[in-house]
């Protein structure tokens, strides 16, 4: 059988983490709310300072505003759970996250202040 001419040769395989607010987050005062997001954003910064993660940010307009943001990490899975599991927000119980692999065109996305590869880069199996 031929090859789909559809489905790339390679693709760079990305930890995506994303974040949401889970329907029993904890309500807290202004300025309880305040410190925790300048801690939230301290965190990810230093995570980004690290290397860890190579992208980041808020969502907006979303369909769904459970959704908050996302971040790529350059690790795998299991590292980027534990890494957001260490998330303020996330301790405090105002976000959760789902984790994933992003398959994605080999060489169609950069991240210009990666030190390194930020994921595999894998091929499609053959079925």
């Amino acid at each position: 059988m031929a090859r789909n001419p559809d489905i790339p040769d390679a693709f760079d395989v990305l930890t995506v983490v994303v974040l949401r607010r889970p329907d029993d987050a904890p309500e807290l005062p202004d300025d309880e709310l305040d410190a925790l997001q300048a801690r939230h954003l301290a965190y990810r910064a230093e995570l980004a300072r690290r290397g860890l993660i190579v992208a980041n940010g808020p969502f907006g307009e979303q369909t769904d505003p459970a959704y908050r943001g996302m971040s790529v990490f350059a690790c795998d899975r299991a590292e980027a759970a534990r890494l957001s599991d260490g998330d303020p927000s996330v301790v405090a119980g105002r976000l959760t996250y789902d984790v994933m692999e992003w398959w994605v065109a080999a060489g169609s996305l950069a991240f210009p202040r990666a030190t390194g590869p930020v994921g595999p880069r894998r091929s499609m199996p053959d079925d």
